[in-house]
């Protein structure tokens, strides 16, 4: 059974994790080696991936006490971060997730929800009826990437 809760401040460890490993494992499908090296750096310091996670203030997904995936919602509707675990895809954890930032985004009066979603991640947000408003490609450390902005109204 999928648990979702709130972030604490020891869970940056492991979402850092499921962050390198999910894009360093599957969007390297659509991406080069360069470009997922430039996104998830084998040398990120740690303290500024904590002062992040802090500030977004995720949701986190467990299976048995394990931690699976996370995501976040900004005051604005922004989904900045959205990753599970490159082990636990298809198993319905990134639709929990997905349903549960919904639902508290609409308890807190939002109506549209956005987010900056990789080539990989296209195709489930949109089966989750998300509609592409814009693509264009974004600089990380020196590599050009390519992705989407897509939004949902509810």
């Amino acid at each position: 059974m999928i648990k979702i809760r709130k972030y604490k401040e020891s869970d940056a460890r492991a979402l850092w994790a499921i962050f390198y490993h999910t894009i360093r494992n599957v969007n390297i499908r659509d991406y080069s080696q360069a470009q997922v090296e430039a996104w998830a750096p084998d040398n990120f310091d740690p303290e500024v991936w904590q002062r992040k996670m802090n500030s977004i203030a995720p949701f986190v997904a467990e299976i048995d006490g394990d931690i699976v995936g996370y995501t976040d919602l900004q005051e604005n509707g922004l989904i900045d971060h959205f990753f599970c675990h490159h082990e636990h895809q298809g198993k319905g954890i990134g639709r929990s997730l997905m349903e549960h930032v919904l639902n508290v985004g609409k308890q807190q009066g939002i109506y549209k929800f956005y987010s900056e979603v990789s080539i990989t991640a296209r195709p489930f947000y949109e089966r989750l009826g998300f509609k592409v408003v814009q693509e264009q490609t974004v600089e990380v450390r020196g590599q050009k990437l390519r992705n989407f902005v897509m939004e949902i109204f509810s």
